[in-house]
């Protein structure tokens, strides 16, 4: 954190992407955008994303499931006990028997039913947990995340130690981190080399596993009034 911001030998030049029109203060932005820095060793982490528990859909199945298996097995106690089978049943096995299969409840049922299925797949299928980013494994049995809004907070507080930021939003994703800055003194390519050298070292002291690429836009106040 103690990198020098002015310094020439520490500020990587990168190319210029976007410029506006001049003002009276210079330009009016500088942007760049280019692939993840170097900001890990050479060692890859190669860690997958963390899957969710997904208690919710979980509870709601088995919540279904329960009341569906408990209703037919009290309707099939009954009938064992020489009592009439519950209504729903006797209209439900009615209305199987003479619907054809061609028919729009039946249609709207089977569509219901398998979407429902397609969407238990995919829960099955995916990780979850998008907004956990996984870090680096430095020992075998322990395995850390990190929220994006926590990187994206810890990176914000960075970008604003650099001379000329007056304020930074940071828009933190799984494969890019969205910098956007708004300057009110200091050239703009300098304060963006500033920010590029300093965001790629608060990029390697997260550790994530999967380092994300960069995008800095720097900008100046817009007028009042």
């Amino acid at each position: 954190m103690s990198e020098s911001q002015g310094s020439e030998g520490s500020t990587q030049r990168l190319p210029v992407l976007e410029k506006a029109a001049e003002t009276e203060l210079g330009q009016s932005a500088s942007a760049a955008a280019y692939e993840p820095l170097p900001t890990l060793d050479d060692e890859d982490g190669g860690e997958g994303r963390f899957w969710s528990a997904r208690r919710i859909p979980a509870g709601i199945l088995a919540v279904l499931v329960l009341v569906g298996a408990g209703a037919l097995l009290y309707d099939v106690a009954a009938v064992r006990a020489d009592r009439p089978a519950m209504h729903w049943r006797r209209s439900l096995a009615q209305q199987l028997a003479e619907r054809p299969l061609d028919d729009t409840w039946v249609l709207v049922g089977a569509g219901v039913a398998t979407v429902l299925g397609l969407w238990l797949i995919v829960l099955a299928a995916t990780p979850g947990l998008r907004d956990v980013l996984p870090m680096r494994r430095t020992h075998a049995d322990v395995r850390a995340g990190l929220h994006r809004d926590a990187a994206a907070t810890a990176l914000r507080d960075r970008a604003m130690e650099v001379a000329g930021v007056q304020s930074v939003r940071v828009r933190m994703g799984r494969t890019k981190v969205d910098v956007r800055a708004v300057s009110h003194f200091r050239e703009l390519d300098d304060v963006r080399g500033d920010l590029d050298s300093t965001l790629a070292d608060g990029i390697k002291g997260l550790g994530l596993s999967r380092p994300p690429a960069l995008s800095v836009h720097v900008a100046r106040p817009g007028r009042k009034g």
